[in-house]
């Protein structure tokens, strides 16, 4: 991935849900939810407070996190989708 994010966004890959219903019927593209959970892939250095001390951010790549429905910027690279999100605003919580 070629994906550097800056300031404090996070780049997290969305984890797709199952295809099919509990009965076994199978469920297109457009009828399927968008996801709330993924992969972080990649963490920005972080914010700066208006003391100008640089404050780190809590997420780190590899945790699994939920995040914010309908929020961010999805980016397509080599073929995966990827969701860009503003920092930790957007993520909800990290799933242990």
């Amino acid at each position: 991935m070629n994906i550097r994010p800056i300031g404090e966004r996070v780049v997290i890959q969305p984890m797709q849900k199952e295809e099919k219903t509990e009965s076994g019927i199978l469920l297109p593209d457009s009828a399927q939810e968008k996801p709330i959970e993924g992969k972080v892939v990649a963490v920005g250095p972080g914010r700066v407070n208006d003391k100008g001390e640089h404050i780190p951010l809590e997420v780190k790549v590899g945790d699994e996190v939920v995040f914010a429905k309908f929020i961010g910027t999805t980016v397509k690279q080599d073929g995966v989708d990827y969701l860009i999100v503003n920092g930790e605003r957007d993520i909800l919580c990290v799933i242990e």
